[in-house]
């Protein structure tokens, strides 16, 4: 009871500080400005680049829009770079997941707004199962957008989109730079059917130019259903929080038999080796998981294991159909 106690007070002194690391120990300003700025520069690099790559023109080069409507001439202030209101104090572009998501002010207001939100949602599924009806072989490919054309995991996920787009898959990826470019490139090298699920963000996100079928969402969760329905199997190369996501969401879907299993793959060893060891030595350590969940797991550095692994997965589930003889017919007749 003593210990309860000692550690509530501690929880209850703690409450009133503004920031704490991840430990819990106090932030340093200094440090938490320049993680800050060097947050605001990489961002902006990234729109530099997702820019140069979809073939449009930098933020950093574009002139300021004249307006001349009206008795007087006024400069319009220059449009910002999107990406600059992610960390700094000015306004933020609300995407419609924000919308969505955000607690609605009164009661009236909620009755009319998310209801008929409730048709755009509807809009973007019809889309997407329209678009997409004709994909009975896919993989769909993940990673992060910051990977450029010279890292090896590029090429690896290049030739491992060419291997499957020659075997007859469709790839799909996020549409955007980075190895969801590089995956739509190999499919394109492959002659397949390359295509790409867009989202909208806060920062523009074109394309990249390798996609051959886009469709743009708004909603992350209709975008992850694509991802997921039109999959044959699951290729994870290195990357960030949305691509863990979209990893353990597969795995989830697939432990709870909420779809049947299919090869979840995590490419590149050396990457994964330490999320590997953290779920063998304390997830299923303490029981979080079973033994079999780690199974769900294929980890590869080679494109044509993963590409021999999606093909004998695909082969084992799928059943073509089988035509019945006249005699079978006037039987069921």
């Amino acid at each position: 009871m003593a210990r309860k106690n000692a550690a509530k007070a501690k929880v209850t002194r703690s409450r009133g500080k503004k920031a704490v690391t991840g430990t819990g120990k106090p932030a340093d300003p200094t440090v938490l400005a320049e993680a800050e700025e060097r947050a605001r520069a990489a961002l902006r690099e990234r729109t530099e680049q997702g820019h140069i790559l979809a073939g449009r023109t930098p933020p950093s080069q574009q002139e300021p829009r004249q307006q001349t409507s009206g008795p007087t001439k006024i400069t319009a202030p220059r449009e910002r770079p999107a990406d600059y209101s992610i960390r700094d104090d000015r306004p933020l572009i609300v995407t419609q997941d924000e919308k969505l998501l955000g607690s609605a002010p009164s009661r009236v207001d909620f009755t009319r707004t998310d209801p008929w939100r409730v048709l755009r949602i509807m809009s973007e599924l019809i889309e997407g199962f329209d678009t997409l009806a004709d994909v009975d072989k896919g993989v769909s490919i993940f990673g992060s957008a910051r990977t450029g054309p010279d890292d090896p995991q590029y090429e690896a996920a290049r030739e491992t989109s060419r291997l499957l787009a020659e075997a007859g898959f469709a790839i799909i990826t996020g549409a955007g730079p980075g190895i969801m470019e590089a995956a739509n490139r190999g499919a394109r090298d492959g002659n397949g059917r390359s295509i790409g699920c867009n989202i909208e963000l806060p920062f523009e996100q074109g394309s990249n130019p390798y996609v051959d079928t886009v469709i743009e969402f708004r909603y992350f969760f209709i975008r992850k259903l694509m991802f997921v329905k039109y999959a044959s199997a699951f290729i994870i190369f290195p990357g960030g929080f949305g691509t863990l996501d979209e990893a353990f969401e597969a795995l989830t879907l697939i432990q709870t038999g909420k779809i049947y299993e299919f090869p979840v793959i995590l490419f590149g060893r050396h990457y994964w080796a330490g999320l590997i060891r953290w779920l063998r030595s304390r997830v299923l350590l303490e029981k979080k998981i079973s033994p079999g969940d780690l199974d769900l797991l294929l980890v590869t550095d080679d494109p044509a294991e993963a590409t021999n692994a999606v093909i004998a997965a695909h082969n084992a589930h799928y059943r073509p159909p089988q035509r019945r003889s006249s005699d079978q017919m006037r039987r069921e007749s």
